[in-house]
């Protein structure tokens, strides 16, 4: 029986550093060679087995029937629909966003984009141009300290006016005066585009004197306060509508917005006929040539 000698990987390596002396490669004795090797194997994949039959078994609990997903979509859109129905207490909360249609691709300019969705609040610069849909975004983030989160609604909207500030003077516009958006993410009972009443903060926040009152009107004062720049704030919307939006200017099919994260939430393209809680609210959508708009993002 031929048996390797046992000097043979040295002098292999020493041949191959004199050949290549850069070469890091350094060469193992086989015992028994490849039939080892399938006996390794053969370990290798039964515990892979082992472990596949844990993870199955552990899920299982979890799996659902195609009668018990049915069941699922089928409260989930009584639930919708209760929602739209009436102003008050339901399952899901549907809220109105304002936002009539997706974009076409046409949108060009400048605009500043503020979004407060968690712990941290996002100023940016966003420039649509002509060139095939170019979009170029700036911007900075900003960490909203815990003290800041649960102190007063005063504090929180002048942390933020401080925010976009020092992001002005970053982007050397602080006197260019451009149209801005309040990516917003939290319950808000809006009647217009640009006004939303906070209904109850989540996330962490507890910022007093907030819940029931416009966040867009909050953060137009604190601006006033600071008394170094002015903002057109002309939308504010949640961050499932924005995330939406984003998507449908790349693909105009896009019309279900979805957010999971340290919140989940989702919104939609529905048919204004079907919203009967917006005439309770008092809030009205029309085109520019005055006719009602027949959707908007739920």
């Amino acid at each position: 029986m031929y048996k390797t000698h046992p000097q043979y990987p040295k002098r292999l390596h020493k041949v191959v550093r004199r050949l290549l002396p850069e070469c890091s490669v350094r060469f193992v004795l086989s015992d028994s060679g490849s039939s080892k090797g399938a006996a390794v194997v053969t370990a290798v994949a039964q515990r892979l087995s082992s472990q596949r039959r844990q993870v199955d078994e552990t899920l299982s609990s979890f799996r659902l029937s195609q009668k018990q997903l049915q069941l699922v979509k089928t409260r989930m859109r009584a639930g919708l629909e209760a929602g739209l129905k009436t102003k008050g207490p339901s399952a899901v909360k549907m809220l109105p966003s304002f936002v009539c249609r997706t974009p076409d691709g046409t949108e060009r300019g400048k605009y500043l984009a503020l979004d407060l969705g968690g712990t941290n609040f996002r100023a940016l610069l966003v420039k649509f141009k002509r060139l095939q849909k170019t979009v170029r975004l700036y911007h900075k983030i900003y960490t909203v300290p815990l003290e800041i989160m649960q102190g007063t609604g005063e504090d929180l909207f002048d942390y933020l006016a401080e925010c976009v500030s020092d992001f002005l003077d970053y982007m050397g516009i602080k006197h260019a005066h451009l149209p801005a958006g309040f990516t917003f993410s939290f319950p808000c009972e809006q009647t217009s585009i640009d006004r939303g009443t906070l209904v109850s903060w989540t996330k962490g926040f507890k910022a007093t004197d907030c819940e029931g009152h416009d966040v867009v009107d909050m953060l137009r004062e604190a601006i006033k306060r600071r008394n170094e720049f002015d903002l057109d704030i002309v939308a504010v919307v949640n961050d499932t509508v924005g995330t939406m939006m984003s998507c449908a200017y790349d693909d105009p099919r896009c019309e279900i917005g979805l957010i999971a994260g340290t919140g989940s939430n989702v919104c939609y393209m529905e048919e204004l006929r079907n919203i009967e809680k917006l005439e309770q609210t008092g809030g009205k959508l029309q085109q520019e040539d005055g006719t009602p708009e027949e959707r908007r993002i739920r």
